[in-house]
């Protein structure tokens, strides 16, 4: 009989959700991103397609490249929204650009946007010769709880 309570209370133990972040160097800080992040007793997993800057009615966005980040942040969060997560449950993020220094130029709307989000995530750029018709960046990440 004790062995029995024993393994139902084993069974009905809740486990929280922990997340640890692993930064051999200090570099990243100021770009706000890290190098790693390890989850363990994860709730769940949401992976986000990538979204771009397309509006509400499917047309994509032919705006310049701030204003298509923009969009391209309120449609993921849309997602994550509707999907019942949080923005600070994002763990990585992976951009598409067509244009690395366009990006440099906007990197600070991701940086802002991960900070007042208190985000602690991996991120990655990746440089492509094309995205969906008109659209010049896109991201897509994955979110724990």
């Amino acid at each position: 009989m004790l062995l029995m309570a024993n393994l139902y209370a084993q069974e009905n133990t809740e486990k929280i959700m922990e997340r640890k972040v692993f930064n051999p160097w200090t570099w990243q800080n100021e770009r706000q991103y890290v190098q790693a992040v390890e989850v363990k007793n994860p709730e769940s997993t949401l992976y986000i397609s990538g979204q771009t800057a397309i509006d509400t009615n499917g047309v994509s966005s032919t705006a310049n490249f701030a204003n298509q980040l923009l969009l391209t942040i309120a449609n993921l969060e849309e997602v994550i929204a509707n999907a019942d997560y949080r923005n600070a449950d994002i763990t990585r993020i992976t951009v598409y650009t067509v244009s690395f220094d366009e990006l440099g130029q906007n990197f600070n709307i991701i940086q802002d946007w991960i900070a007042e989000n208190d985000m602690k995530i991996a991120v990655t750029v990746v440089e492509v010769s094309k995205l969906y018709e008109t659209t010049l960046v896109e991201m897509e990440a994955i979110a724990v709880k």
